[in-house]
């Protein structure tokens, strides 16, 4: 879930020593990828992996020596499409990055540019997030039981995060598990936990238009919507977090960079009050949101046990919220690649946000999981598919104002060599578009462009609902 507190959480014998030996073992960025055990973490640090697994993990686990037990830092290396899986070179990330609590669950043998926003660490400078090893038994050892083979053991670290977020993320995190619905969860502790290591890749920015994959979202996202989850049911995620984030961008220090005097220059708060008036008349159900269905947190399983071959993954940010932001955002992630080798390391393609056809394609998937074994007209069908576009697209904007927020908070504290504010004169690259500031409807603005189209629209509510020139509900089928 979203960071909600101000307090490092982590800590634990275990945990805290091995964190902090994996950070003096790899603070050399050009460090080669896939290296082997001794070289990338110390022996020390080894064994106190080994006895993390060793105590939550039992069977074979208790019969490995420390030596025979390989641990292999999970990490990133530049290459191909993708975002959220792989053994390959470091990455950074920063303090405040996207998703403070963790990240979505690794794949075996993916090769992939992070998301620059959400990659996991083992190497770090400037802030410590989560540290995520894999950890194998040998193959001449055999099983004892049901014990799992291989885990992903998830380390906290020191996170800017309240302790309370991270105990709900884990019971979340168990709860999933136990609905199928995610990764299993094999051991907590006060410092980390141990996780399923799912053979998988995440989805590529293209597929998500590819109507099969589309589908298979639509119904997974359904069946999310669908869950009764223990945790209040009060929709204040959305505005909370942007009212929090408001604050924080007020409490920057004065800069003399003018990109940096957003909130100034957009009336942020004021606008808020309109984005927030605008979805008060945008009528919405409460539902327990994944908000971040994204490509790299959609995992594409190698070895699917039926035929549901997706899983959702990263749940720091899930909470009870209206679920026309879930779709809406979803829809939004359909335009960013980023996978762009060269600054800012990242393309939008305003003409990839899903036509009216392709929404409805999602939509009538969506509303189909929804209703199973209702029957409804041919009338009311049309009228709850156009007033999902309304919706969805309305939250749309709520998803640009969001993450434009988020993306004022980065470039002031963030490591990552990412262009989170860069303009099209500032060379953006096709587009000049960022993850979280990148327009989505006409050129114009580049980096700042995604905070701007929000608030185009949403000073204009009379351009409601085709959005006026926004690439949503209005365009037609191509």
């Amino acid at each position: 879930m979203a960071a909600e507190g101000t307090a490092v959480a982590g800590g634990g014998a275990v945990g805290d020593r091995l964190a902090k030996d994996s950070l003096r073992q790899s603070q050399c960025p050009d460090a080669a990828p896939n290296r082997r055990r001794g070289s990338s973490l110390s022996r020390d640090a080894e064994r106190r992996a080994y006895q993390c697994c060793r105590e939550y993990l039992g069977g074979a686990w208790r019969r490995a020596r420390p030596e025979e037990l390989r641990v292999d830092p999970v990490r990133w290396e530049v290459r191909g499409q993708g975002s959220s899986s792989g053994l390959g070179t470091p990455s950074l990330r920063g303090p405040g990055a996207r998703g403070e609590g963790a990240g979505g669950v690794m794949a075996a043998g993916q090769v992939q540019r992070p998301r620059p926003e959400r990659a996991l660490l083992w190497v770090c400078s400037g802030g410590l997030s989560n540290l995520l090893f894999r950890c194998s038994l040998p193959d001449h050892l055999p099983s004892v039981g049901k014990e799992p083979r291989e885990v992903l053991l998830r380390l906290y670290g020191a996170i800017l995060q309240g302790v309370d977020s991270l105990v709900l993320e884990s019971v979340m995190f168990a709860i999933l598990a136990e609905r199928s619905l995610g990764p299993q969860l094999y051991g907590v502790f006060p410092e980390g936990r141990l996780e399923q290591y799912i053979p998988s890749r995440p989805l590529k920015t293209c597929e998500l238009r590819e109507p099969v994959l589309s589908a298979e979202i639509a119904t997974k996202m359904a069946r999310f919507h669908g869950m009764e989850m223990p945790f209040t049911k009060e929709p204040h995620w959305l505005f909370g977090t942007m009212e929090r984030y408001l604050k924080q961008i007020q409490d920057l220090p004065p800069t003399d960079l003018p990109q940096m005097n957003l909130l100034e220059m957009y009336s942020l708060k004021d606008e808020m009050g309109n984005l927030r008036k605008l979805l008060d008349s945008t009528p919405s159900p409460v539902v327990f949101c994944h908000n971040d269905v994204q490509e790299g947190n959609i995992l594409l399983l190698s070895e699917p046990e039926n035929t549901d071959r997706l899983m959702l993954v990263d749940f720091e940010y899930s909470s009870y919220n209206y679920r026309g932001f879930d779709i809406g955002n979803h829809f939004c992630e359909w335009v960013y690649d980023y996978t762009h080798e060269e600054w800012p390391f990242y393309k939008a393609q305003p003409a990839d946000y899903p036509t009216r056809g392709q929404q409805l394609h999602f939509i009538r998937h969506y509303l189909a999981e929804g209703k199973k074994g209702d029957t409804v007209s041919q009338e009311e069908q049309r009228k709850l598919e156009e007033d999902l576009l309304v919706e969805a697209n309305r939250y749309a904007l709520a998803s640009h104002f969001f993450w434009g927020l988020w993306s004022i908070l980065q470039a002031s504290m963030s490591t990552i060599e990412f262009g989170y504010l860069v303009s099209n004169a500032d060379g953006g690259a096709a587009g000049g578009q960022s993850r979280c500031l990148g327009t989505l409807g006409g050129g114009g603005t580049g980096g700042r462009g995604r905070l701007a189209q929000a608030l185009s629209q949403v000073s204009f509510p009379r351009n409601m609902p085709s959005l006026g020139s926004s690439s949503t509900s209005s365009r037609k089928d191509s």
